[in-house]
């Protein structure tokens, strides 16, 4: 077996306090912990391009650059939309990744890590955070005056689930709860990484691969399809060959992972991506800050579907490209991903 540079992820049970901002962790689900803590994204920047509902938080990558002082702390963010019928779609605009980033030295955390055997809270924002999905909360109830919200769409939510019970013009009994609201948090996970192990299977040389053609060639005879080929327009022709490579890559995509069948997340800052088929983005963007080239970061896998008891979801991968310099930010911007599903149509530049 061989050491690749490609880092793993796998979703492994954690006491929830300990996927808080302060202890710089990768996890799935729940809220998101937010790394800058004044400069939240807002509302309109996590809405879902196709339906202009809330995105919901799927996961939070922490990723620090060695060698840049100002990415000493770096977390990206996932964003996907719930609507079933945008995950029908192939269209990127549901999905959406952000960079957040700090020096060492910074306004909201310690300069040494915490210390971990001991329980403590979270670091919090004196930005309000909607109750529902943990967002920035502008929108106040208008009769307590006491919970925030995101949206009208997650006021209604939590009104229904729990708050109308409690709601009242002298304030809430009990600030802050919400029940009945699963429905758009994922089950929380922390992601812990390890470095890959692969053993590439041995290439056929010349002589070993001429003997398989022959063999196959064989094979055809005797079921009398050997000359159905010769028989095919050229355009079933380029078909045909579309759909062999279609497989070979599907095909290197499940021999890669079968060492490692329960991966959620492939990280090579700078690598390639294990591509499901040939359909991949013909150009990454630029970054719309500082103009420079993206790179590849990370790829959720298909696998973290299973965790997520959500039958609305549906991707095969998501490939998410960075600004290669990781240039200095305030708060959160958005950064380029790529959804691939198993059999994509024509969707590279959207």
């Amino acid at each position: 077996m061989e050491t690749t540079s490609v880092d793993l992820g796998f979703l492994e049970p954690c006491e929830p306090w300990l996927l808080s901002n302060k202890y710089f962790r990768s996890k799935v689900g729940g809220k998101p912990a937010w790394l800058e803590l004044k400069n939240l994204p807002k509302p309109d920047d996590l809405l879902c391009g196709q339906c202009n509902e809330p995105s919901g938080f799927l996961c939070q990558v922490y990723a620090p650059v060695e060698g840049n002082d100002n990415s000493f702390h770096r977390t990206l963010y996932l964003f996907v939309c719930l609507t079933a019928t945008c995950n029908l779609s192939p269209d990127a605009r549901t999905i959406k990744v952000l960079r957040s980033q700090l020096p060492r030295r910074n306004d909201f955390y310690a300069y040494d890590p915490p210390d971990e055997s001991t329980e403590s809270p979270a670091v919090k924002s004196p930005i309000p955070l909607c109750v529902v999905c943990g967002c920035r909360g502008p929108k106040l109830c208008s009769r307590c005056k006491s919970i925030n919200y995101c949206s009208a769409s997650h006021q209604r939510l939590d009104w229904k689930a729990s708050h109308k019970a409690v709601c009242s013009e002298e304030g809430v009994a009990t600030p802050g709860t919400v029940t009945g609201t699963s429905s758009i948090l994922f089950p929380e996970f922390e992601i812990v990484t390890e470095a890959e192990e692969y053993e590439p299977k041995a290439k056929l040389s010349e002589e070993e691969n001429t003997k398989r053609q022959m063999a196959e060639l064989e094979r055809l005879k005797q079921e009398g399809k050997a000359g159905a080929l010769d028989d095919l327009p050229e355009a079933e022709l380029d078909k045909y060959s579309a759909d062999q490579v279609e497989d070979k890559t599907f095909d290197k995509f499940k021999e890669r992972i079968s060492a490692d069948p329960e991966q959620v997340l492939r990280y090579e800052r700078g690598g390639k991506p294990l591509w499901l088929s040939p359909t991949v983005p013909k150009n990454i963007p630029s970054c719309e800050r500082c103009a420079g080239p993206r790179v590849f970061e990370f790829q959720i896998m298909p696998q973290m579907l299973n965790s997520l008891n959500n039958d609305r979801l549906d991707w095969g991968t998501l490939v998410c490209y960075t600004c290669e310099a990781s240039c200095d930010i305030q708060g959160y911007t958005e950064e380029f991903i790529f959804r691939q599903d198993v059999l994509n149509t024509d969707t590279a530049n959207k």
